[in-house]
């Protein structure tokens, strides 16, 4: 295996904010930091981890939110990797206000992802995938070697993203799946941003909404 993975479900939405290490090196990346994401780096500390990126998927507030209490604890300062057709949802506040939520978000992307673009995580390749519908910049990172993808909010087990916030397109969402999903080998994990992991091959057979 090139990385460990470890998933912390924090904050009232039940997020999934993952620590991604590559085993060579012992970098480490964020994958959508949440609520409390202090534990994800105090835990990364612990084991010797250097967190050198954050992975955003998306960004909706729920998925950048921590990026403020982890970015003080983290020298030097990481990446921040997010998709250009997202920074408009970043800019305000990742929607937060519709929710409720008083957040103003304290940081800017540090590096923008275009179309498939390759990035590297000490000696591990991960490729990402432009996959609009849930946001209009929503991207996958995927890690071939391993066979995983974090998909944040794109597909869930047996469900997908939601569509009715601004951005949002549901027929865009469904091919976005079947164009970056339905086409890897069935054994590909898919971590989600919410709830348990699921398998490419166990949605083609079981997911309602494909």
């Amino acid at each position: 295996m090139a990385v460990e993975i470890f998933d912390f479900v924090l904050g009232p939405i039940e997020n999934n904010t993952y620590l991604v290490v590559d085993n060579e090196t012992k970098n480490a990346a964020i994958v959508d930091p949440s609520f409390d994401s202090k534990n994800v780096v105090e835990q990364a500390m612990k084991r010797g981890n250097i967190i050198t990126q954050i992975w955003c998927t998306h960004a909706h507030f729920d998925h950048i939110i921590g990026i403020n209490e982890i970015m003080p604890l983290i020298s030097p300062k990481p990446v921040i990797y997010l998709h250009p057709d997202d920074l408009p949802l970043w800019n305000s506040q990742g929607g937060a206000k519709l929710f409720g939520f008083p957040f103003e978000i304290d940081y800017q992307p540090t590096h923008f992802l275009m179309n498939d673009d390759t990035i590297n995580l000490g000696q591990t390749k991960i490729s990402t995938n432009l996959t609009p519908g849930h946001s209009s910049g929503h991207v996958i990172y995927y890690i071939p070697e391993d066979h995983v993808v974090f998909c944040g909010d794109l597909i869930f087990r047996m469900s997908v993203g939601r569509t009715d916030l601004p951005g949002g397109n549901h027929q865009q969402l469904i091919q976005s799946i079947h164009q970056a999903i339905l086409n890897l080998p069935d054994d590909t994990r898919l971590l989600s941003g919410h709830g348990p992991e699921t398998t490419v091959g166990f949605e083609k057979e079981n997911n309602p909404f494909l």
